[in-house]
């Protein structure tokens, strides 16, 4: 037995030629993959070599076997003449304690979490080493949050996604989310499990854990590659940085560099000295300094670039991340951006993008049931990304199993998500990106989500009855859902006295938003506990009943069937309006 990287070095050729070697002959294994005699006597006479067999070594087993093979982009031969080979974009996420931070500062031998920064002066979002004499491009993002905030604009700025995950710790829910989202969109994930010097650390346990959520080595929907690593003590660095690179050779990252330059933004921010400035990915072309970009409703004549040593540099070609100066104002991040011939064309692209969003809301790119079937005739879609959260692990399996049941071989349900608990942030941005729809079973949205829910028009249903779940995606699917109607919050008003008048109670009310009237319907909320829903017996101002009553003002409160109100309770109002 031996390493394919101890074959490669037998034979003095690169581990990548030999692994294509064995790809070619139907094995798939990476560099740390140990084969035995007859797969390399094969491989060797195959490169014109003679090979003789002696005592076979005992060679530890690594954890990493196979690695993610990610899809060729398809050009046509007149692109693929301009093409020339560009560095791999890796995104790195993972749990909060998992040591991502440490990972990016061991790879770029500096000491960022110890405050020392090594010759970086600056953070710019990105960051681009040298190994082997090939380059990669390293995003350091927040979280998979940002990762996804980009996507769901249209961005494609990663090739890799790296996933940490502690072998002492396991994956934790946050680890979860984060290979949702690099499953989302479709890039292939290398598993950097770190802290492997602990002496609690437990490879086989993360291996099985990955395994149920479906990255496993053999059979499972994703084929992953695990690399053992220690951040600290920089153990696995070297094989984690070659697996990166093996995959990239094996996607042929390739892009013009002659061309007009496009690309995306990382991170802006307005500097007090220089103005807006933005850290861009050039993804096709090369950037000088000079040129003329439009970057959606901004535009700029780029002033001056520099890396993140804070040198400045005059040109950046593809996967090259670079700090520019010059912009018009600050783009948000994972906007596109694009090289124009003159800055007449960049400043009135520009305004023109300004005028139309002033003048009509642009049509929403996601989907809803109503629109479902509609959207299906027309081609755009041919799947219902679903993200599905419940109460209780009882009604979450049997909704899943059944919703992943429908649909057929041209319109069927994708899971994207299923979980346990309130509807969040994050789901709400996983929904934007993957064009999903999400089912809260018994459960609420928070605050923000409901807030991103609206802002990113995702449609949001509730339910709290399994067959109505079933009944309405499947109805869906066959295009026979019947409209949609919403709550609409129309005011609120807070409880300031009690009184008691005969047998009913009347609550003296401040309206502290918007307009309420007798013939809406009116939520009791004590706290962030829902207690009453249901009508007004009467609305009056001193002693007339009215209709309404505006903003401001003070009234009189009386519910239908239900006296147990106290002050400082909330009254909501809301009117039910149908969905377009």
């Amino acid at each position: 037995m031996l390493t394919v990287r101890d074959l490669a070095t037998s034979l003095k050729l690169t581990p990548i030629d030999i692994i294509k070697k064995l790809m070619a002959n139907g094995v798939m294994a990476n560099i740390t993959q140990t084969i035995d005699f007859d797969t390399a006597a094969l491989i060797a006479e195959e490169l014109g070599f003679q090979v003789k067999e002696e005592k076979p070594e005992v060679v530890e087993e690594s954890v990493t076997i196979l690695s993610s093979i990610p899809k060729k982009v398809d050009y046509t031969e007149e692109e693929l003449r301009a093409m020339k080979p560009r560095p791999p974009v890796v995104t790195v996420m993972g749990h909060v304690d998992h040591g991502k931070t440490s990972l990016l500062d061991a790879i770029r031998h500096t000491n960022v979490v110890g405050g020392e920064f090594g010759g970086i002066t600056q953070h710019i979002g990105a960051y681009q080493i040298e190994y082997n004499d090939k380059r990669i491009t390293f995003l350091d993002t927040p979280g998979h949050e940002a990762f996804t905030a980009m996507r769901a604009r249209g961005a494609r700025a990663t090739d890799i996604a790296v996933i940490v995950v502690a072998a002492d710790d396991g994956v934790m829910p946050t680890t979860r989310e984060a290979i949702e989202h690099a499953r989302a969109a479709q890039v292939p994930i290398i598993v950097a499990m770190n802290k492997i010097d602990r002496p609690t650390a437990n490879p086989e346990r993360v291996k099985q854990q990955l395994a149920e959520i479906g990255l496993e080595v053999y059979g499972g929907k994703d084929e992953v590659t695990v690399v053992p690593i220690s951040a600290k003590q920089k153990i696995g660095l070297d094989d984690l940085l070659e697996n990166i690179l093996l995959v990239a050779e094996l996607a042929d990252l390739k892009a013009n560099p002659d061309k007009l330059s496009t690309g995306v933004i990382i991170e802006s921010r307005l500097d007090k000295q220089q103005g807006p400035t933005a850290t861009m990915l050039v993804r096709e072309g090369t950037l000088n300094v000079g040129d003329f970009i439009l970057i959606g409703e901004a535009y700029a004549k780029i002033r001056a670039m520099f890396d993140e040593r804070g040198a400045t540099i005059e040109h950046a070609g593809p996967s090259t991340p670079v700090v520019v100066t010059g912009l018009s104002d600050v783009p948000p991040a994972g906007e596109s951006f694009e090289e124009v011939a003159t800055e007449h064309e960049a400043r009135t692209r520009a305004y023109q993008r300004v005028q139309a969003r002033k003048a009509k809301q642009v049509k929403s790119s996601t989907v809803t049931l109503n629109d479902l079937y509609a959207k299906f005739k027309e081609g755009s879609i041919k799947e219902l990304n679903l993200l599905v959260k419940a109460d209780v692990a009882g009604s979450l399996e049997p909704i899943v199993s059944s919703l992943e049941r429908l649909g057929d071989g041209n319109l069927h349900v994708k899971i994207v998500r299923q979980g346990i608990g309130n509807v969040t942030q994050a789901d709400v941005m996983l929904a934007a990106a993957s064009q999903g729809i999400i089912i809260a079973f018994n459960v609420a949205l928070e605050g923000a989500a409901e807030n991103l829910a609206e802002q990113e028009k995702v449609d949001v249903r509730k339910y709290n009855i399994i067959y109505k779940v079933i009944e309405d995606i499947d109805k869906a699917l066959k295009g026979m859902l019947e409209p949609e109607y919403k709550d609409v919050l129309t005011g609120r008003a807070q409880v300031l006295k009690i009184f008691n008048v005969k047998k009913n109670v009347v609550a003296g009310s401040r309206v502290i938003k918007g307009t309420i009237s007798r013939t809406e319907t009116a939520k009791v909320l004590r706290g962030q506990k829902e207690l009453f829903t249901g009508k007004l017996s009467s609305l009056k101002r001193f002693t007339d009943d009215v209709k309404e009553v505006a903003e401001g003002y003070e009234c009189g409160i009386s519910l239908e069937g239900f006296n147990d109100l106290q002050e400082g309770d909330v009254i909501e109002f809301y009117k039910k309006e149908r969905v377009s």
